[in-house]
């Protein structure tokens, strides 16, 4: 840019001396040179950037939309040709009420049916490799839609469920990392001239990587040599994201055009969406979230301590807007940790929550079919997917059995089940290698019970479960209600478990919390009015109270149902009943009223309790949200406002 701004420059000043040089001509020159400075700049620009990975985008998802457009859409005039050779636009009123007018509208929605099967199969895979060549914030979005709520095909849920498995490419060190942190920390805050007088050692190899950054373990250059996590942006990170958010949302515009989706729905998903990821890119407030909530940690009268939670110790002389240097907390992800203990109690970790509530329950009854129930954290909802009919006897007999019984009894039957198990296989491993040393049991049964033994061990750790998921409704419920700073986005991921031991035992497990890119500041007013619905429904109150309590948050439906607020509001923060594994309970309350405004502030609450409430559940247990930060909100109310509704 430079270049060409001097040789501009020079070419005006050679040419104007010219006495053949009209004033036009220097006009025209002039303009020429400016507009190719301006193109010069441009090109170079994050904002041309940002542009053509736009045009990269759209150049591989356009022709997919014309292909759903031009075959199914009734606007195309391919399909209004088909239309009108079918002759299905020239029935009259009374032959579209005739047997023979049924028999073709059922035979054009079923070749309907097929035509959208076609049309899934042939641009899913399209879009996959479209999320995989463009990387960054699609490889989350299609992560997203794996598991969200929405609508998705089941061929493209499949696609997508593969980038949940599959780790984000990481930057090279040697290119792109080191000389970030170079830039970003040398000769600021600190006195450096090199890495290696900040860092006795870091590993190059990232030990996380995301969509805009990655992290790398590091041994500081002091004489504590305390170890730390170094987490860097990547330099792209700025124009990208938002160029792909961009994407996103006009995207959603174009289904919100054709029908697909929602307009208001639409919208409050894009506007969700699109703040959770920019504040990502803050990583100045991500630092001083984590510094604030590290600071409160070391209250004694916080529930950290005495429940064994750890968060990570900022050195804000090694942070920038493109680096967060903390301590390095030690552990594996709870995410792994939940994993495992979902294959002891013998739960497949790739079924969906209603699946797992279903199989629990077969000792009990085969009735809980039905519905498969996504729990989204992006979504924030608790969504119904409905499958086809289902014989009016096994309706009849699901609804008497849910009835009956409930999902603490299911859990609870489930889990026995699975302990007596692991108690039995535990005593006879233990009985072999007894008569092992006796010799008397055959050598393959002793090597079976060594096999087994690892298992064992492991299994002990299933009375830990519960009290960790009572930990982190605690500690989280403490953030929101006492502190009102808290971390949105408490997935398995983003919390570590320790097991250390002491004198070759295993002690008491530590909980870590980690990455609070996504937090939310309330106010105290803001927490007094939360605090007022979860007593209200904790206390098992009136709907007119709780009602009362969610509009005083804001929150705008289509008919001010006092009915659908009160069991929206038991549905975010109660315990989960049975009825609520029925899909025509879900169906019979959103027809009764819908949401059109969701308080923001109140979203990211929900977001935190469903997150939450969704790893007990996986691990079956049935928490009640509201009963746990009860406390918490009393003394919210108690400190802040008065008018609470329950004492």
């Amino acid at each position: 840019a430079r270049q060409a701004s001097t040789t501009a420059h020079q070419t005006i000043i050679r040419t104007t001396t010219k006495k053949s040089w009209t004033p036009l001509r220097i006009a025209t020159t002039t303009i020429g040179t400016t507009s190719l400075l301006s193109a010069t700049l441009y090109i170079n620009s994050e904002k041309s950037l940002g542009f053509k990975r736009e045009l990269e985008f759209w150049s591989s998802v356009a022709p997919v939309v014309w292909d759903y457009w031009w075959n199914s859409f009734e606007s195309s005039p391919k399909v209004k040709l088909q239309q009108a050779l079918r002759g299905r636009n020239n029935l009259t009123a009374e032959e579209q009420q005739s047997s023979s007018s049924q028999e073709t509208e059922q035979e054009y929605k079923k070749e309907r049916k097929q035509l959208l099967l076609q049309l899934h199969q042939r641009n899913a895979p399209k879009l996959y490799n479209t999320m995989i060549n463009l990387g960054g914030l699609y490889i989350k979005l299609g992560q997203v839609l794996s598991v969200t709520a929405l609508p998705i095909p089941e061929q493209y849920r499949e696609y997508f469920r593969t980038l949940q498995s599959s780790v984000p490419n990481h930057e090279d060190w040697v290119t792109i990392v080191k000389p970030t942190l170079e830039r970003e920390l040398l000769g600021v805050g600190v006195e450096k001239r090199s890495l290696e007088e900040v860092f006795e050692c870091i590993d190059e190899v990232p030990c996380g990587a995301a969509s805009i950054g990655q992290a790398h373990k590091a041994t500081l250059n002091t004489p504590a040599r305390e170890e730390v996590i170094v987490k860097v942006q990547y330099p792209n990170a700025k124009w990208q994201v938002p160029a792909d958010i961009e994407c996103v949302g006009q995207f959603l515009q174009l289904c919100v055009w054709f029908g697909v989706v929602d307009e208001s729905a639409a919208t409050l998903s894009y506007e969700e969406f699109a703040r959770q990821f920019l504040s990502e890119l803050d990583y100045t407030n991500e630092m001083n979230n984590l510094k604030s909530v590290y600071e409160s940690s070391l209250d004694p009268n916080a529930p950290y301590a005495r429940q064994r939670v750890v968060l990570p110790k900022v050195f804000e002389e090694l942070c920038t807007d493109q680096v967060i240097t903390m301590s390095y907390l030690p552990g594996r992800k709870f995410e792994e940790e939940t994993k495992r203990q979902l294959s002891l109690l013998g739960i497949d970790t790739k079924k969906s929550f209603r699946t797992i509530v279903r199989e629990s329950g077969e000792s009990v009854t085969d009735g809980l079919e039905g519905d498969g129930v996504a729990i989204s954290s992006s979504s924030h909802a608790l969504a119904l997917s409905t499958k086809q009919s289902t014989p009016k006897w096994k309706t009849k007999l699901t609804s008497l059995m849910r009835n009956v019984v409930s999902v603490d009894f299911l859990f609870t039957v489930a889990r026995f089940t699975r302990r007596f198990a692991l108690w039995s296989q535990s005593t006879t491993v233990k009985w072999i290698q007894l008569a092992s040393t006796l010799s008397i049991v055959p050598v393959g049964w002793k090597t079976w019970a060594d096999e087994r033994q690892n298992d064992i061990l492991q299994s002990m750790t299933l009375d830990w479960t519960e009290d960790a998921v009572h930990t982190l409704l605690d500690v989280h419920g403490y953030q929101i209600l006492n502190q009102g700073l808290f971390n949105a986005d408490p997935h398995p991921g983003n919390i570590l478990v320790d097991f250390p031991t002491k004198g070759g035992v295993q002690t008491a497990p530590t909980i870590g919390l980690i990455d609070y890119g996504q937090c939310k500041q309330l106010t105290p007013t803001e927490r007094v009015k939360i605090a007022q619905l979860i007593l209200s429904i904790a206390d098992k109150q009136s709907d007119e109270q709780i009602a009362t309590n969610f509009r005083l948050l804001g929150i705008q439906t289509k008919n001010d149902s006092t009915r659908f607020l009160a069991d929206f509001g038991r549905l975010m923060f109660g315990r989960f009943e049975s009825k609520h594994l029925d899909h025509g309970w879900h169906r019979e309350l959103h027809a009764e009223d819908r949401v059109l405004y969701f308080p923001k502030e109140l979203s990211m609450v929900y977001r935190t309790a469903l997150l939450l409430r969704g790893l007990a559940m996986s691990l079956q247990y049935n928490p009640s949200v509201g009963e746990l930060w009860r406390g918490y909100a009393l003394e919210a109310i108690r400190l802040h406002g008065s008018g609470s509704s329950s004492s």
